[in-house]
C-alpha cells in the first residue's frame, strides 16, 4: 500500500474544520419551518442528507470525499429539533453540549430515549424517528453520522408532510425542497 504524504498545510485546508467557524442552514429540510422543528444543520463531512440543494450553506464544509458516511451538526433551542422521519440508512447521534431526546414510532406509540453528553444512539433503518434538544442550553450540539454510500433524502410521517404544507413547503418526486407558491 502506497502511505499518502499529506503536509500540515494541505491538512488544514482540506481536511480540517473548526466548531468556532462552522455555519449551516436553517432551511435544509420540509419540516423546519413549522413550530418546534427550527434548527440549523450543519453538514461537515460528506454527501450528507438534505432536501435543499440549492443552498449553499448546505455544501460539506470538509471538501475531502467521506467513503460510506456522512457527518453533521445539530443545533436547536430547547424543545426544538426534527419532526417524524425514516431513512434507508442508520443514523448515529451523540449530544456534544446539552441533553437531546431522541424519539421514534413503536408502531402507533411514541417512543424516546434522552442521551447526556457522550451517549450514543444508533436508530435503525427504516423506522420513523425525530429529535429534540431537551435542555435550555441555547449552544445545544448534537452530533450525527448517517452510514452508507447515499444517505438518500428522508421520508417524512404524512402528518409532517400535511403540517409543512400549511408553511409553504413541500418536496418534488424526488425528494427535494421546493416552496409552493
Amino acid at each position: 500500500m502506497d502511505v499518502p504524504v499529506v503536509t500540515r498545510e494541505r491538512m488544514l485546508a482540506e481536511n480540517v474544520s473548526r466548531a468556532s467557524e462552522m455555519r449551516g442552514s436553517s432551511l435544509a429540510f420540509l419540516d423546519m419551518r413549522m413550530p418546534a422543528h427550527e434548527r440549523e444543520n450543519i453538514n461537515i463531512i460528506g454527501l450528507n442528507v438534505t432536501e435543499n440543494l440549492a443552498d449553499p450553506a448546505l455544501a460539506p464544509i470538509i471538501k475531502a470525499p467521506a467513503h460510506g458516511f456522512s457527518i453533521g451538526y445539530i443545533r436547536a433551542k430547547d424543545g426544538r429539533g426534527a419532526a417524524l422521519h425514516a431513512h434507508e440508512t442508520e443514523e448515529v447521534f451523540v449530544p456534544i453540549r446539552g441533553k437531546w431526546e431522541i424519539y421514534w414510532l413503536a408502531g402507533e406509540e411514541e417512543e424516546a430515549v434522552t442521551l447526556d453528553v457522550g451517549d450514543v444512539v444508533n436508530v435503525p433503518i427504516g423506522i420513523y424517528r425525530g429529535f429534540r434538544c431537551a435542555c435550555d442550553d441555547p449552544d445545544a450540539l448534537l452530533f450525527a453520522v448517517v452510514g452508507g454510500p447515499d444517505p438518500g433524502k428522508p421520508t417524512w410521517h404524512p402528518s409532517v408532510l400535511e403540517a409543512a404544507r400549511a408553511t409553504g413547503l413541500s418536496v418534488d418526486d424526488e425528494g427535494n425542497l421546493r416552496e409552493d407558491a
